[in-house]
């Protein structure tokens, strides 16, 4: 048995009717060999090196500590590999809506917690997989590893090999002994709190920097000292419903990199500088743009180079201004490229593992309660959340990736979204292209794909603008 890390924990606890603990991503294959079959024994070839998939929890009586993962006796690979197909003409829209019906349901708990589902019927012959996968498994990171498995670099891989050990299930233990399990857990949580308070003490200065410090436009005398101003509301704000809407896109890696060399910054700045200015149009559309700047919760890896292959979640987060408020695409790609250097800093100066100590440390059973009591009593309706958008970038291969001989066009993250922030940008870099997957809640953000051509129009507005700065005289 392995127990899961109390960050891994937390995405379990928090599920509630409306808030869901998976992330999926969409993977869209040009016509060829792939068929269920196929893919079923793809998957039962290498599923030794996808541990996860394998793995179901055994909880602790009374929630006194976090879960188990057991190896699953009754593990069955045709349960969680599934066909269906969308209706005619299968374009982009029908795809999206049937992924985000499918990603909008919970998963069996009494089960490995990842489905995967082949979808036929698309226009032209392609074939999309749509795959769900719990958060207390992966972060983006090990998620995109574990793409790395199922996919090959070349359309006729060689055999993978057979494991060295064989594979051994588990008997489920008795609630006895999981009983004694979360005594002995809860005996040992004041060794972590004295931990805890140790490290939140000792790093006091840092943190009261990165949550105090204002998200308006820095100036170089005010990085680590503007005062702070309070989360503006936004449409996607508020209690989320059980129900999403989804939509994807690609757009030119070389045009972004064109942008970023001429302006000066990074890819992701230029990413964000696109996500606030689609957001910025949008809003303008729908009469609701704030006077300030929306806020941004940015995922953060710190899984260090001995973690890669360990699974489970290695993350932290940091919080930034996007600019929003600004109408010009430069001025707003400058005053995003500077924001992302100081949410860089003060993050920088908290310790990576700080937050899974305050997981590890906070009671299973407590957090599960609160998770329920807050979204049955809507109380994040009715106080300021300290961001309104989730935006994150995972860096992908740049050269063409295949499953079982059809080469892979896009794949698109369907991430989460929760109450307070109503809408995810997650986007993936993949052989020459931005993939961006939108999530939102169904009531909140009804025409999601003009986000996603907003993102376009921005993107093109910067080069126009880069294309400018690099013309000769």
């Amino acid at each position: 048995m392995q127990q899961l890390s109390g960050l891994d924990n937390s995405f379990l606890a928090m599920e509630t009717p409306a808030f869901y603990g998976h992330v999926s991503s969409v993977s869209i294959f040009e016509p060829g060999s792939i068929t269920i079959e196929a893919v079923k024994a793809l998957v039962a070839q290498r599923i030794h090196l996808v541990p996860p998939f394998r793995r179901r929890l055994v909880e602790v009586p009374l929630g006194l500590d976090h879960p188990y993962w057991i190896e699953d006796p009754d593990f069955d690979l045709d349960f969680h590999i599934r066909h269906i197909a969308v209706p005619s003409p299968g374009d982009e829209y029908q795809l999206a809506e049937l992924c985000a019906r499918i990603a909008a349901r919970h998963l069996d708990r009494s089960r490995p917690l990842w489905e995967m589902y082949i979808i036929e019927g698309l226009e032209g012959g392609y074939v999309a997989e749509l795959t769900k996968i719990h958060h207390a498994c992966i972060d983006g990171v090990s998620g995109a590893e574990i793409l790395g498995v199922l996919l090959d670099i070349e359309p006729n891989p060689p055999t993978t090999p057979e494991p060295e050990t064989p594979w051994q299930a588990e008997a489920e233990p008795s609630q006895w002994s999981m009983l004694s399990r979360g005594i002995f857990g809860m005996m040992s949580r004041p060794r972590v709190g004295l931990r805890l308070v140790r490290k939140t003490l000792s790093n006091g200065p840092a943190l009261a920097r990165n949550f105090s410090v204002s998200i308006a436009p820095p100036r170089p005398s005010q990085l680590l000292s503007r005062p702070s101003e309070p989360t503006p509301p936004a449409p996607f704000s508020g209690m989320i419903t059980p129900h999403r809407r989804f939509a994807f896109g690609s757009l030119p890696m070389s045009d972004v990199k064109f942008v970023k060399n001429a302006l000066g910054g990074t890819v992701n700045d230029v990413v964000m500088s696109m996500c606030a200015g689609a957001l910025r149009r949008w809003l303008l559309d729908n009469d609701a743009l704030p006077a300030g700047p929306l806020h941004a919760m940015v995922p953060v890896s710190v899984r260090t180079q001995e973690q890669v292959g360990t699974f489970g979640n290695r993350v932290s987060a940091m919080v930034a201004a996007l600019p929003t408020d600004e109408p010009d695409a430069v001025e707003r790609f400058r005053r995003m490229h500077d924001e992302m250097n100081v949410a860089k800093e003060q993050h920088g100066a908290i310790p990576a593992d700080l937050l899974q100590d305050f997981a590890q440390f906070t009671p299973p059973g407590v957090l599960g309660t609160a998770s329920r009591v807050i979204a049955r009593a809507k109380i994040l309706d009715h106080i300021n959340v300290p961001f309104n958008v989730v935006i994150s970038n995972v860096p992908g291969p740049q050269f063409p990736l295949y499953s079982a001989g059809a080469k892979l066009k896009g794949i698109y993250p369907l991430s989460a979204i929760s109450d307070g922030a109503g809408l995810n940008m997650t986007l993936m870099s993949y052989n020459g292209n931005l993939d961006f997957g939108l999530l939102a809640d169904w009531a909140m953000v009804p025409d999601i794909w003009n986000l996603i051509g907003a993102l376009a129009d921005e993107l093109g507005e910067l080069k126009k603008a880069a294309e400018a700065i690099t013309e000769p005289a």
